[in-house]
């Protein structure tokens, strides 16, 4: 057990295929970025410890696909958080507008009434904006969320966003506090982690089930394609 760590929070990113999700997470935990990074298929997952005004903590944080059929894996992706990153790309409106839906799921399958979100407009970095900043914060303010906009490509406002989010957190200790006693009174934080990775792994073998499912699907198209090409 970290005696230095005062909690373990999960964190959620969520938002659109292809608004920067995975690219914000890799320049916050590993300060990389990577302009040809693929798709996430179904989840990812990273640990990284941080300190916020003394405090310090230690951050499970999980980035989703944003596709479509993906979406099966939402209860338990959403179970237990205590934060959650809601991203959009500021080139690309559609995005934006779809941030409702992603309230509303979020509403839907978030085990906590007090979980506090922040809502990143990624990829500043480019030219051809289509979302003003100024829509971005009356969003945020309409939803009673933290605004910031960045860039994973160059690392501006990804580590603020971070750490602002931890901030609120720790401010609002009915979040994690009761978390936190219990694990110090059963000594069970390696059993946390347990539980966490095992959640993790029945996810990942869930994403898997179903990108199988998808190429499968597309062999049998293709095949019915191929044959009916035969027969003309």
């Amino acid at each position: 057990m970290d005696e230095d760590v005062l909690t373990t929070l999960k964190i959620l990113i969520i938002g659109e295929s292809g608004v920067g999700k995975s690219s914000l997470l890799l320049r916050f935990t590993d300060d990389t970025f990577d302009p040809e990074l693929a798709a996430t298929i179904g989840v990812d997952f990273k640990v990284k410890t941080i300190s916020v005004d003394g405090n310090k903590a230690k951050l499970a944080i999980w980035d989703t696909a944003g596709q479509e059929r993906f979406r099966t894996l939402t209860p338990s992706y959403y179970r237990g958080a205590q934060g959650v990153i809601l991203v959009y790309d500021v080139t690309r409106r559609d995005t934006f507008v779809k941030l409702d839906n992603w309230l509303n799921e979020l509403e839907t399958y978030c085990t906590r009434n007090d979980i506090v979100k922040m809502l990143v407009g990624n990829k500043i970095d480019k030219e051809n904006r289509e979302v003003d900043r100024n829509e971005g914060l009356k969003f945020a303010r309409k939803h009673s969320m933290l605004f910031i906009e960045a860039s994973a490509k160059t690392c501006d406002g990804v580590q603020c966003a971070f750490e602002e989010l931890v901030e609120k957190i720790i401010q609002t200790p009915g979040l994690w506090e009761s978390e936190s006693q219990n694990r110090a009174h059963c000594g069970c934080e390696d059993l946390s982690r347990l539980l966490c990775a095992a959640t993790c792994s029945e996810i990942k073998l869930l994403s898997q089930t179903q990108n199988l499912i998808s190429v499968w699907k597309n062999t049998i198209a293709m095949s019915i394609h191929l044959n009916l090409l035969y027969q003309s």
